[in-house]
Order: structure tokens, then C-alpha cells, then sequence
């Protein structure tokens, strides 16, 4: 059903792991006293040099999950903070995100407050990075592949089904010889284009289990607030509200498919057609054009981009 909105109603949508890149945010913590602060804060309560490695790097200590993970929350927030303050009458119709996106969509409604949240994803993020070192994993991303195509592929190699990212963009992960048995098996399967991605490990996979275990009695002890506006989750699509159903759903996604495709339709089959993406990268832009080509994408994540978000939204 087709709803009558406002311009300045959108869904807001959070960066995943993969998105990170050195200089992150330093535009925004040197123009603006809200990021400033948010960073200060962030830098306060983790034990790690947090903001020092996303200003200035280097790369590959950013990329360690264990870092990506609270840069990308901590950097998707202070998008948000900025944006209420220059568009203050935003009316914000929902929010998700990519993986640990979700995470940063929970704490932009409410669920958790800031500093509960960086905990949790901190934790998370040492959690992934302990089973990555762990095992020997991979990930590869299945270009044209029908769904339950890269299913049956996915099985036969004895790995799971990452992300179902948009139509036509599939990610499977698992065991390094099973992410490249898949990817010679690919073209059996209907697929295009198989890419083995260089990544740490096997995210979204049964080879995240110790790190889904960990997170769950870290998540059994949080406090959770009924979210303010509606959030959809990774792993069903679905809007969660109820403590318990949030807490299954976060801990299910660690080692769960992401349903980000579906996710966004949930949105659309709502009448929700405004969306901005909060965070570097700009790959939930890519992924929407593959979803829905006629939505009206913003992304922000440096003050330029702001500056257009802010134009664009109050035409």
C-alpha cells in the first residue's frame, strides 16, 4: 500500500564490515562538536587506540574485525547525530543494517543506548575475530546465480549461503576448500561469475559458531529498550520489537544468512521509497540499484556527502 510522505521521510540504512576506510570521520569530528564528541566518548570507554586507527590508519589494523566493527557503529552514529541537527525535522519511517549495521540501526532507535551498544559490538567484534583465527574460511560472492541455485551449490560443497545481498548478488561462506570447490563448480549452478573475496574468515557461517555462542550470554545480560521506530532485522526480514526477539535474531545472524535484499523490499512493500545510507563505501547504494533502480538513494558518510544529503532532502 502506497503511502502519502513527506520529502523528508526516509529509512535509514547502516554500514556492514567491509565498508571501512582510513580518514573515516575526521572530516566530521573536525567540523562538527556532536562527532567530535561521540568519538571522545568511544575512545573513553574501549581499550583500543579506536579513532587514532580510523583517522589515520593503518589499513590492514583497520580492517581487523576486532577494529571495523566499532569504527563503522561508532562512525554510522555520528552520521545520525549530524543529521538530526542539520535536518531536524527528518522523519525517520525506519532502519536497518548490514550485518553489524544492525547492530548500529538498533542503537539509532533506541534499543540500546550508545555506550551499551559500542559494548556489545566491541565484544562482538573480539568474538568474530577469535573464531576467524581459529578456523580456515573464505567467503565468494556468486554473480547471476538464482537463489536456490547457490543454495544447491552451497550444499554440495559443504558451505553455507552468506548473504542474499540483491537479485543477481549472492555470497556464500565456509571452509577454504569448499569456498573453492564452489567456485569451480559455479558455472554448473547457473552462475555468472564466481569471486573468491579476500576477507579474514568465514562470516555468516557455521564456522561463527563460537563467536554466535560468546554473544549470546553477552546479549542474555543486556538491557533492551522497545525500539522508537521500526528496525528489520538480517535474519527473517522482518520488524522485531520484543527483547527476546531481538536478542534471538542478533545472535542468530552471526552465523545466519544475511536477508539484506529482502530486508529492503520489506521497506518497499510498506510504500517506503526515501532511503539514506549511513557510513563509508557506498555499498548499499550499489546494492539498491540492483533492488529497486527507482528509489531514491542518499549516502552519507563525509561532509561533502552530508552537504548534498541536506540539499537534496530539502528540495
Amino acid at each position: 500500500m502506497a503511502l502519502t510522505m513527506s520529502g523528508k521521510r526516509a529509512v535509514l540504512l547502516f554500514a556492514g564490515q567491509g565498508a571501512q576506510t582510513v580518514g573515516m570521520g575526521r572530516d566530521l569530528a573536525a567540523s562538527f562538536p556532536e562527532a567530535a564528541t561521540l568519538f571522545e566518548k568511544a575512545d573513553a570507554a574501549l581499550d583500543i587506540p579506536l579513532t587514532e586507527v580510523m583517522f589515520n590508519g593503518p589499513a590492514d589494523e583497520l580492517t581487523r574485525t576486532s577494529f571495523c566493527q566499532p569504527a563503522l557503529f561508532v562512525h554510522g552514529l555520528a552520521c545520525l547525530e549530524i543529521l538530526k541537527k542539520q535536518v531536524p525535522d527528518l522523519e525517520i519511517a525506519g532502519v536497518a543494517g548490514l550485518s553489524l549495521g544492525e547492530f548500529t540501526a538498533h542503537t539509532a532507535a533506541g534499543t540500546f543506548d550508545f555506550e551499551t551498544g559500542l559494548d556489545i559490538v566491541a565484544k562482538r567484534g573480539r568474538f568474530m575475530e577469535e573464531a576467524t583465527n581459529a578456523t580456515e574460511g573464505s567467503m565468494a560472492a556468486m554473480i547471476g546465480g538464482e537463489p536456490e541455485d547457490v543454495a544447491r551449490l552451497a550444499a554440495e560443497c559443504d558451505i553455507d549461503v552468506a548473504n542474499y545481498n540483491a537479485p543477481g548478488q549472492i555470497v556464500v561462506s565456509g571452509k577454504k576448500e569448499g569456498i573453492t570447490k564452489a567456485v569451480e563448480e559455479a558455472e554448473n549452478f547457473g552462475v555468472r561469475i564466481p569471486k573468491e573475496l579476500e576477507v579474514a574468515g568465514a562470516y555468516h557461517s557455521r564456522l561463527m559458531m563460537p563467536a554466535q555462542e560468546k554473544l549470546a550470554g553477552e546479549l542474555a545480560e543486556l538491557s533492551i529498550n522497545t525500539p522508537t521506530v521500526p528496525v528489520v532485522c538480517n535474519f527473517e526480514a522482518r520488524e522485531v520489537c520484543e527483547a527476546d526477539d531481538i536478542r534471538k535474531t542478533l545472535e542468530a545472524q552471526v552465523s545466519g544468512s544475511v536477508r539484506w535484499s529482502d530486508s529492503i523490499q520489506h521497506f518497499l512493500d510498506q510504500g517506503e521509497t526515501q532511503f539514506i545510507e549511513l557510513g563509508p563505501g557506498r555499498v548499499l547504494a550499489g546494492l539498491m540499484k540492483r533492488i529497486f533502480r527507482k528509489a531514491t538513494m542518499h549516502s552519507f558518510a563525509d561532509v561533502e556527502g552530508l552537504e548534498k544529503v541536506v540539499s537534496d532532502l530539502n528540495v
